[in-house]
């Protein structure tokens, strides 16, 4: 069964994050520059929380509120869900499900070590159906 480590050992465990203090201007301008639709949010090297497109326009632009004085952990999405690298990734796509999220930050001893999309996640599904789909080919064609 294929685990979160899976999909970070090729996608890597680069993350985007900022701290609670940055202005969300800051944070959307990170965003848009990475072609990216969260940051996660971190005190340290503890992960706080995670701000996200959705944020933005439920807590920012749907509130009238300023970005430029607004500081991303005043509209954080907090506490944030977390995954270990060692969970399978039917966990990761089921809490993502339920709890309405694409982006599960994986956290490991306490620090922030990758994360995941639901784009992930889709890519990974994809990737193994399109190998089981040449395999099946190429045993049917074994069999004729």
């Amino acid at each position: 069964m294929s685990t979160v480590s899976t999909i970070l050992a090729k996608k890597g465990s680069a993350v985007s994050s900022v701290s609670e203090d940055e202005l969300v201007l800051n944070a959307a301008r990170i965003m848009r520059d990475k072609h990216i639709g969260s940051v996660v949010v971190v005190r340290g090297e503890t992960v706080v929380g995670i701000f996200t497109e959705r944020d933005m326009l439920y807590r920012i632009v749907a509130e009238s509120r300023d970005p430029g004085t607004t500081r991303v952990g005043e509209v954080m999405t907090a506490p944030v869900t977390t995954i270990e690298p060692a969970a399978e990734l039917n966990q990761c796509a089921h809490l993502m499900t339920n709890r309405r999220m694409r982006h599960i930050p994986v956290v490991e001893g306490g620090k922030l070590a990758g994360i995941i999309t639901a784009g992930d996640i889709m890519a990974h599904r994809v990737k193994h159906l399109e190998e089981t789909n040449v395999f099946l080919q190429e045993y049917l064609q074994v069999q004729a």
